[in-house]
């Protein structure tokens, strides 16, 4: 009668500390995309304009995933406006760590031509010492629809699913 009632009480047990034990999504800073490798066009108006939206775009996309808690970037925006997000350090680190992110996410446009374009998002764990995972796609059209699709495209093709590998970037670097 014993080994029953323990029996039972593991069965009820279980599903509760199984269900209690999912992780919360990690925090992540996603700051707004910049311009990289423009060449000698500089950037145009629809360029930086283009920015702002894709950006957001970005972060709608990876919440609606499940794979991270954004948080608002607002409070370093005066100090993320001076700096070169890929070439500073590791600023962006120190600026979502400022902030209580868990994850640094940056990404970066570069214009091959008015053709060709990359979309690049550099995902960083700041719980680990894994390197920096880079992700990018290549999307033809200098638009907001082929940025649009493109930026969509990353999230669900590119970056890995939630937990992948056991980090909070989801996978192995590439």
């Amino acid at each position: 009668m014993k080994l029953y009632a323990c029996w039972m009480l593991a069965t009820v047990a279980m599903p509760l500390t199984v269900q209690g034990a999912r992780a919360e999504p990690p925090k992540a800073a996603v700051f707004n995309f910049q311009l990289a490798n423009l060449g000698a066009q500089g950037p145009t108006e629809a360029d930086v304009a283009r920015l702002g939206p894709i950006s957001d775009l970005l972060r709608e996309q990876l919440k609606d995933t499940g794979r991270y808690e954004i948080v608002s970037t607002a409070p370093v925006k005066a100090d993320v406006a001076k700096a070169d997000l890929r070439a500073c350090g590791g600023c962006a680190d120190d600026f979502a760590r400022k902030i209580g992110a868990d994850v640094a996410i940056t990404g970066e446009i570069q214009k091959v031509s008015n053709l060709i374009l990359n979309i690049n998002v550099y995902v960083k764990d700041l719980r680990s010492k894994a390197p920096e995972q880079a992700y990018s796609v290549d999307i033809r059209g200098d638009n907001d629809t082929s940025f649009d699709h493109g930026v969509k495209y990353l999230v669900k093709n590119r970056l890995p699913p939630p937990g992948h590998d056991g980090d909070a970037t989801g996978g192995a670097p590439r």
